[in-house]
């Protein structure tokens, strides 16, 4: 088939897909672009490599970022603010109910001060909180169940059939090429095999998570044909997974679907205590056999990855020891920067500007205060998304599948950055303030499964009808 012909019935299947949706919502918002745009972008490439411009390996520009891409991102955070303003947001209440992450954000930008290059800092800092800005315009929708899962679907409808056509019909702007070995790799709409496989990842838990809650409904006409949507588009993803040749993401992937699995389960359900307690002891047990026995090679080998994790084990170290304020960090996004940039590109091991550990990357920026805040936001999200799991809730599940996949993906893997993991964690993982929650229009909906269930499982203290933006 032609390339042109190929980009015509993409975007034919494309409109025709977003016009038609079986799983779309009668009144589904049209605020709900913005975060769908934002997490396109983070999920893809920079407005500006669409365009055609690329944003250089040299140290320069990695600090001068781009223009255009500045604009766009501050252009989606003021409409994100605008719509939140209108919807009376409670920023106080925010802040008060996700304390830690406040604290987070809070250190976060108090490192400016300390930063080698503070002005590039705070420029990083405030395009990071878009993040936050952005998935508050899902959460706190009238029906926050079904806005997140329109911001995910839509994604998902935007960035995987695009992968398929310019990997088959595109390879031009698909294939990448490893600067010391010359091997290509397919990314897809993205910018890398591993950017590739954290969408494939995302994707394929979506709706793996969608059928499992919509399947007691499953003789519904509008049901079968949502389901067989789902599935054509797992398997898409799973062909794109192939493609991309990630091992960490599909190794997640098969966790999290385990994970939902689980939640859905009856046994899990009559036993929600047993599910929580599960999970992070699991998840200690493997920090103890991978690095505390030093299993972590035959661990990685066991599921087919070089047991030196393609040579993570000799970057960490190398970082390690270029002792960086232990307690303090270089400053937010700060450490790849300037000279510590040039001494890691001259190591031998590539031009990188990641930790490839997430861990590891937080405790370079912000030192273990900063590492410190991370893990009491972590701990703080896990016992608010466990708190959704009685009475159940639907999200509760796929936020819970999240939470456990963003933590081994970090051991090998940055997930706490700036990113579309970190993003979709954040849509399940925070707290509405109550001013929004008074103004949802009912004390319940239901969801497509028929089962009544708070609204997106948050405190509900519904009087009065909420205007929709």
């Amino acid at each position: 088939m032609p390339p042109s012909l190929a980009l015509f019935l993409w975007l034919v299947f494309l409109v025709a897909l977003l016009r038609f949706d079986p799983a779309k919502g009668p009144r589904t918002s049209i605020a709900l672009w913005v975060p769908v745009i934002w997490m396109f972008i983070l999920g893809t490439r920079l407005p500006s490599q669409w365009l055609g411009g690329q944003i250089g390996q040299a140290a320069q520009a990695l600090e001068a970022g781009n223009p255009l891409d500045a604009s766009i991102n501050s252009v989606l955070i003021l409409l994100a603010i605008g719509i939140l303003i209108s919807r009376s947001f409670k920023w106080a209440d925010f802040f008060v109910r996700n304390l830690a992450l406040t604290a987070f954000l809070s250190f976060a930008l108090l490192s400016v001060l300390w930063s080698d290059f503070p002005f590039v800092a705070f420029k990083r800092w405030f395009r990071d909180i878009g993040n936050y800005v952005v998935i508050l315009i899902a959460v706190t929708d009238p029906n926050p169940l079904e806005a997140i899962r329109g911001v995910l679907r839509r994604v998902c409808y935007l960035v995987i059939p695009l992968s398929i056509l310019l990997v088959k019909y595109y390879p031009q702007l698909s294939r990448q090429y490893d600067i010391w070995t010359g091997v290509s790799t397919d990314a897809g709409a993205t910018t890398s095999k591993n950017m590739l496989g954290i969408v494939c990842l995302l994707g394929g838990l979506f709706f793996f998570w969608d059928i499992v809650t919509r399947w007691s409904d499953r003789k519904a006409r509008r049901t079968r044909r949502i389901v067989l949507v789902n599935v054509a588009f797992i398997a898409m993803t799973l062909w794109l997974l192939n493609v991309s040749n990630s091992a960490t993401s599909r190794v997640c992937l098969a966790l999290g679907c385990l994970v939902i699995a689980a939640a859905h389960s009856k046994m899990f359900q009559r036993r929600p205590g047993f599910l929580k307690a599960l999970i992070p002891a699991g998840y200690l047990l493997y920090l103890i056999l991978a690095f505390g026995f030093g299993l972590n090679g035959e661990l990685a080998g066991a599921v087919g990855r070089d047991p030196t994790l393609h040579d993570r084990t000799k970057i960490w170290a190398i970082l390690l020891a270029m002792h960086t304020n232990p307690l303090l960090g270089a400053g937010y996004e700060s450490f790849w920067l300037g000279p510590r940039l040039q001494r890691v590109w001259q190591s031998g091991l590539g031009r990188l500007n990641e930790a490839h550990n997430g861990y590891l990357e937080v405790y370079l920026n912000l030192g273990m205060t900063g590492l410190f805040l991370l893990i009491a936001f972590l701990i703080a999200s896990y016992r608010t998304i466990c708190r959704r799991l009685r009475p159940f809730s639907s999200l509760a599940s796929l936020a819970l599948a999240l939470w456990t996949i963003l933590l081994f993906y970090s051991v090998s893997e940055v997930g706490f950055r700036s990113g579309l993991m970190w993003l979709t964690f954040l849509l399940g993982a925070i707290t509405v303030p109550k001013r929004a929650e008074n103004r949802r229009h009912s004390a319940a909906t239901f969801d497509n499964a028929g089962v009544a269930e708070p609204i997106a499982s948050f405190p509900l203290e519904t009087t009065r009808q909420w205007r929709r933006s």
